[in-house]
């Protein structure tokens, strides 16, 4: 039975990807620290925070506003975190 947002798979796994991001973008290189290394990781925590925030909320319609912008940000991670055509790791 899910109770909380933390029930989900989805968050669950979204959480394992901020994980990930936090590893990868360590190897990048320091000059993108303010810049795509911040893009990247508010877009990885972007994910669960809006699963969270959806689930929270007491109407479906506003649950599936905030997992479309759960998938936007997904996308966004996706396209911004192409590095390695950039060779960062």
């Amino acid at each position: 039975m899910i109770l909380s947002y933390s029930d989900l798979n989805v968050w669950q796994n979204s959480m394992n990807l901020v994980e990930d991001v936090y590893k990868i973008t360590v190897n990048f290189p320091k000059e993108e620290k303010y810049g795509l290394i911040s893009q990247i990781r508010r877009c990885a925590v972007s994910i669960p925070s809006n699963i969270a925030e959806g689930f929270m909320r007491k109407s479906t319609k506003e649950y599936i506003h905030f997992l479309h912008i759960a998938w936007f940000s997904w996308r966004i991670r996706y396209t911004n975190g192409n590095s390695r055509k950039i060779k960062f790791y």
